[in-house]
C-alpha cells in the first residue's frame, strides 16, 4: 500500500487533525470530530460544525434549511466557547515529506506522544447549498425516518438522543485558526480535486480520528481506504469504513488531494447497517466558504480558500478514466413493484436473480446506466425454481442495448484478489448503480467446482443481480444474498455472496447460439452437496450410508 498511496499518506498525515469544543468552565462538553488543515502558514482549520452547535445563541434550529444564509459568522456563537485542536508529531505544520512523498516517522516504539492541543478561534460556520439540495432530495420525505447518521444500532434511544447537535449540523463545517500557530510551510502543499473529475470506482483514502479526541495516542490519524461509491452533484458517498469521530475528516485521492471531507458515518437505513460513508466535495466547500468570508468582509481569508481550489485546466488532479463494463453493463430491472440489478452480457440477454423477475414470461422494463440510453422492455424467458439454490433469471430483450461495453467473462477465482460489485442497492435509481469495493474473501468448491462466491464488498437492498467485477473488469458472478442475523435481523453487508459465472455461462452459450433453455433447466437440479453449500452448512466428507 505505501507505494501506491505514498502521497496520499503524506497529505492526510500532514492535514490531519483533531477539534474539540467545550465551554469556558468545562462543565459543557467536550464533543470532538476530526479537522484538516488546510494552511500550515496561516493556521487555517476545517471540521465538522456539529461540535459547535451546542453553542450557537440561537440554538441549532439556525443550521435548519431555510432558517437563514447558508453561514454564520464567529458571533453567531457564545463567547464562552472554547476550541482546541491537536495533531501529531510530523503531522503539523511543521511536517516534512521523505523520499517520494513518503511521510517521514520515527519507528512506532520511539514514536512520541501527540502535541498538546493548541488554542484556537472560530471563523466561520458555513454550508454548501447543492450538497444539502442534494441531500434532501436523497434523505428527505418519508424516507427520512428510516436513516440514522450516529454510531448506536437501530433501536437504541441513547444514541438516538446523542445525534442531537451532529443530526442538525449535517453538511455543516467550521472554519477555525490556530492561535499561534502562523509557521513556515515545509513539506507537500495541501492540494484539492475537483469531485466531478473522479469516476465511480476511484480509489479514496480517509484520515481522521474515531472517538474524536478520545485516546489520540492511538486514534489520531487513522486511515482507512475504499473507492467513490456514488456521487450527486457535491454529496459522495464512499465505502472507506468511517466511524462516529470521524466527522470532518479529510479523503484524499491517489495522488494526495483533497477530494472532500467526513460529513457523517451512513450507519443504519429501515434496521439495515449500510456500511457506507457521506462525504462533501472539498471544492464545493471551499467555494462556498470563500464566498462566505468575502460577505463576512474578510478579502484576505476568501483569497487565501479561492487559491487552494483546484484550477480549469486540470493541474490540480486530472480526470481519471471513465469506468467501462464495471458500471456500464450494470442495469436496473423493474418487475412490477419489484425492482433489483442486473447485468448486461449481449445487446439483447441480460442477467439478474430469480426474486428480481420471479416469473418466466413476465414482462420487465430494464433501465441502462449509459449516457444517452432508453429504458427496452424484455421478457423473462428463464427463471430457477424456489426450491433451486441457484437464485437465477434470464431475461431478453425486445430492443438492443446501445452504449455498453459488454464483459468479459472470467474463468479462474483467485481468493483474496481485488474487486467491486456494482448496483443500485441504497438510493436505487435516484443517483444510478453504486461502486462497493473488497476482496474475494472465500471461493467455495463442490467436487473442485466453485460454486459459491464470497466478498467483503457492502452489498444492500436493491444490489440482488447486479455484477460483481475483478479490477481488470472481468465478471466474476453475480451478487445473490448477503447474511443475516436471525436472532436480530439485522444484515450484513460485508459478507455476501454471489453465484460464480462459470456455473453460468455454458447454459447462457447455448442459448444465446440456438435459443434451447434445456441446459438452463439443468440449473434446477444442482446435486444436494451445491444445496447444502447454499444453505450455509457444511459439505458431508462423504455420502450417508444406507442401513436397510
Amino acid at each position: 500500500m505505501g507505494r501506491r498511496w505514498g502521497l496520499a499518506l503524506a497529505a492526510g498525515e500532514q492535514a490531519g487533525c483533531v477539534v474539540s469544543a467545550r465551554g469556558a468552565e468545562q462543565a459543557e462538553g467536550p464533543w470532538s470530530c476530526s479537522g484538516v488543515l488546510l494552511s500550515r502558514r496561516a493556521g487555517l482549520v476545517l471540521c465538522h460544525g456539529g461540535i459547535v452547535a451546542p453553542f450557537l445563541r440561537a440554538g441549532a434550529a439556525a443550521l435548519e434549511p431555510g432558517a437563514g444564509p447558508p453561514f454564520l459568522g464567529a458571533d453567531s456563537c457564545r463567547a464562552d466557547l472554547r476550541l482546541h485542536v491537536q495533531w501529531g508529531p510530523g503531522r503539523g505544520p511543521a511536517a516534512r515529506a521523505g523520499p517520494r512523498g513518503a511521510l517521514y516517522s520515527p519507528p512506532c516504539s520511539a514514536q512520541p506522544a501527540p502535541r498538546g492541543p493548541a488554542r484556537a478561534r472560530l471563523l466561520l460556520l458555513v454550508s454548501c447549498p447543492a450538497f444539502r439540495a442534494s441531500f434532501a432530495r436523497l434523505f428527505g420525505g418519508e424516507a427520512a425516518e428510516q436513516w440514522r447518521f450516529a454510531g448506536g444500532g437501530p433501536e437504541s434511544p441513547e444514541a438516538e438522543a446523542d445525534e442531537g447537535p451532529l443530526l442538525a449540523a449535517l453538511g455543516w463545517f467550521a472554519l477555525l485558526s490556530v492561535e499561534g500557530r502562523a509557521e513556515a510551510p515545509r513539506g507537500l502543499r495541501l492540494s484539492v480535486a475537483a469531485a466531478a473529475s473522479l469516476p465511480k470506482g476511484a480509489p479514496l483514502l480517509a484520515c481522521g480520528s474515531p472517538f474524536g479526541a478520545f485516546c489520540p495516542d492511538i486514534f489520531l490519524n487513522s486511515l482507512s481506504r475504499g473507492v467513490l461509491s456514488n456521487a450527486a452533484g457535491p454529496l459522495l458517498l464512499t465505502d472507506a469504513r468511517c466511524l462516529p469521530g470521524t466527522e470532518g475528516a479529510g479523503v484524499f485521492s491517489a495522488d494526495g488531494a483533497l477530494v472532500a471531507l467526513v460529513v457523517a458515518p451512513l450507519c443504519w437505513r429501515a434496521r439495515e447497517w449500510v456500511g457506507l460513508s457521506l462525504l462533501c466535495a472539498a471544492d464545493a466547500l471551499l467555494r462556498a466558504a470563500a464566498h462566505a468570508m468575502g460577505q463576512l468582509g474578510r478579502p484576505a481569508d476568501a483569497r487565501l480558500l479561492a487559491e487552494l481550489l483546484p484550477t480549469d485546466g486540470g493541474e490540480v488532479a486530472a480526470p481519471l478514466p471513465e469506468p467501462g463494463a464495471a458500471c456500464l453493463a450494470a442495469v436496473l430491472i423493474e418487475c412490477g413493484s419489484v425492482w433489483g440489478s442486473g447485468v448486461a452480457l449481449a445487446p439483447r440477454l441480460v442477467l439478474t436473480c430469480r426474486h428480481v423477475a420471479p416469473r418466466e414470461a413476465k414482462r420487465v422494463l430494464v433501465r441502462p446506466t449509459a449516457p444517452k440510453s432508453s429504458p427496452v422492455w424484455g421478457k423473462v424467458v428463464f427463471a430457477t425454481q424456489d426450491t433451486s439454490p441457484y437464485d437465477v433469471a434470464v431475461v431478453k430483450l425486445e430492443e438492443n442495448l446501445k452504449g455498453i461495453p459488454f464483459p468479459v467473462l472470467a474463468s479462474h477465482f483467485h481468493e483474496g484478489e481485488d474487486v467491486q460489485v456494482v448496483g443500485f442497492g441504497a438510493f436505487g435509481q435516484t443517483c444510478g448503480p453504486s461502486v462497493t469495493s473488497g476482496i474475494l474473501s472465500a471461493v467455495v468448491e463442490v467436487g473442485d467446482v466453485p460454486v459459491m462466491l464470497q466478498t467483503t464488498c457492502a452489498v444492500h437492498g436493491g444490489s440482488s443481480g447486479g455484477p460483481l467485477f475483478t479490477s481488470s473488469g472481468e465478471l466474476l458472478g453475480i451478487v445473490t444474498s448477503n447474511t443475516r442475523d436471525n436472532s436480530t435481523g439485522a444484515t450484513y453487508p460485508h459478507l455476501n455472496f454471489s453465484i460464480p459465472i462459470t456455473v453460468l455461462e455454458p447454459a447462457l452459450d447455448q442459448y444465446r447460439r440456438t435459443g434451447d433453455l434445456h441446459h438452463l433447466k439443468e440449473l434446477d437440479w444442482p446435486g444436494e452437496q451445491v444445496r447444502v453449500v447454499w444453505r450455509l452448512q457444511r459439505v458431508p466428507a462423504e455420502p450417508p450410508r444406507s442401513k436397510l
